[in-house]
Order: structure tokens, then C-alpha cells, then sequence
């Protein structure tokens, strides 16, 4: 195995582990968050569209599987197939949006791109599930109570995110530890 092969598989579960941590820190307000777009961003930022499917895949698979790796450190098939489960199941998506998009200083834009993707997605997903147990739910509705509230803070998570990725890539890649950035041909 070579030692590409043994930084990529130490990288996937250790950003997979981030993605855990980031949604487990809730911040209390009338409309509470967590830090787990960061960690998303973080993640897609730092290993870029085709590394970042992986994290975020193991991610939603020790998820499924019913590790407490969602927020309120909650875990399980139901968390996915639930109403916010759209929001999760995005970031899957908003992996290769991350990955096209992100390309010398549009870093803002390939994130703000795929917070864009998750919250299309989530929000779609959200209506669907609300709609399917008999409620009554407009799209208009889900988006100013399911992403209206997070706007701002999101929008700081997505600067703090790009800020943190622009320090560190240039240290990893001198560093020889991102095995994912290297693959694409880019320092």
C-alpha cells in the first residue's frame, strides 16, 4: 500500500470525525446551531470535491449505522430518512458542487455554492416529509423556518471556514498531507 493510499485513509475518518465534532457543538438562541456547516465546508475545503464525498460518505454511513455522529449527538437511519434528514443527506451533494467551483480565490463562491446546494436540498427534502405525514407545508414556509434563522450564522461559519481552509492548505500541502489536493495535480 503506498503511502498516498495510507494519508487518504487517514484523512477520511479523521474528517469524518471533524464532521462529528462540529455537530455536536450547539450554540443556544431562539433558533439554536450547530458548527457542523463549518466542519462541512472545512472538510470539502480542505480535500476538495472528491475527498470530501468520501469524508462526508463515511460520515452518513456511521450515521445510518447508528453512531451518535448527528447533531444532538444523535445517530441512526431515521435521522436521515427524517424531516432535517435532507439537510444531512445534502452535504453528499454539495460535495462535487464544492469540488468544480473551488478554484484559485473563488473559495467564497464554491462555498456559498454548496451551503446553497444543502439548503435546496434539505429544504426540498423537508417539505416532502412534512407533507407525507399529513401535514401542510409550503416551500415558502420551510425555507423561512428552516433556513431564513441560519443565514447569518451560517454566512460566519462559511467566512471562518474559508478563512481556516486558506492558512492551512498551503501548511498541508508543504507538509505533504493532503493526499486528495495532490491527486488533482494542485499544490
Amino acid at each position: 500500500m503506498s503511502s498516498v493510499s495510507i494519508r487518504k485513509l487517514c484523512c477520511l475518518p479523521a474528517a469524518a470525525a471533524l464532521l462529528a465534532v462540529c455537530s455536536w457543538v450547539s450554540v443556544p438562541a431562539a433558533v439554536p446551531f450547530t458548527l457542523q456547516t463549518f466542519g462541512l465546508l472545512l472538510v470539502l475545503g480542505l480535500l476538495g470535491g472528491r475527498g470530501g464525498a468520501l469524508a462526508v460518505s463515511l460520515y452518513l454511513v456511521l450515521g445510518g449505522l447508528g453512531l451518535p455522529v448527528f447533531a444532538g449527538m444523535r445517530g441512526g437511519v431515521g435521522v436521515l430518512l427524517g424531516p432535517t434528514g435532507g439537510y444531512i443527506v445534502g452535504f453528499l451533494l454539495a460535495a462535487p458542487v464544492m469540488g468544480c467551483l473551488q478554484k484559485g480565490p473563488r473559495l467564497l463562491l464554491a462555498m456559498a455554492a454548496a451551503q446553497g446546494v444543502v439548503y435546496a436540498f434539505g429544504t426540498v427534502w423537508f417539505v416532502a416529509v412534512y407533507t407525507h405525514g399529513g401535514g401542510s407545508m409550503s416551500i415558502g414556509a420551510a425555507l423561512a423556518s428552516c433556513v431564513l434563522p441560519y443565514l447569518l450564522p451560517d454566512t460566519a461559519k462559511l467566512l471562518a471556514a474559508a478563512a481556516v481552509v486558506r492558512r492551512a492548505k498551503p501548511v498541508l500541502a508543504r507538509l505533504g498531507l493532503n493526499p486528495f489536493e495532490q491527486e488533482r495535480g494542485k499544490a
